[in-house]
C-alpha cells in the first residue's frame, strides 16, 4: 500500500520536473525531492520529512505559476498521508 503510493508520488515529481512551463529551480528541486524519497537505508518517515522540508521551501519561490504551485501542493498533501497512515 505505502509501496504504491511513494511510487504515485514520485511519479508526481517526476511530471513536475519535466514540466517546461515551470521555473528550472523548481524543476530541479522536484527531481531532488524525488531522489530524497527513493534512497535506500533511511526510514520512510525521515525521507518523506525531508521531501516536505524542500517541496515547502520551493513554495516560496514568488516566480512559480499557480498550476506548479497546486502541483506542489498535491504531492505534499500524498506525502503526508504516507507517513499518517500507519
Amino acid at each position: 500500500m505505502k509501496e504504491e503510493g511513494l511510487k504515485k508520488v514520485c511519479r508526481m515529481l517526476e511530471e513536475l520536473s519535466e514540466d517546461i512551463s515551470v521555473p528550472r529551480n523548481i524543476r530541479r528541486g522536484a527531481r531532488e525531492a524525488r531522489e530524497l524519497l527513493m534512497k535506500e537505508g533511511e526510514s520512510l518517515d525521515v525521507r518523506v520529512a525531508s521531501a516536505i522540508s524542500l517541496l515547502d521551501e520551493l513554495l516560496n519561490d514568488p516566480n512559480i505559476p499557480t498550476h506548479g504551485r497546486t502541483a506542489i501542493w498535491n504531492i505534499m498533501s500524498a506525502l503526508e498521508s504516507l507517513t499518517a497512515s500507519e
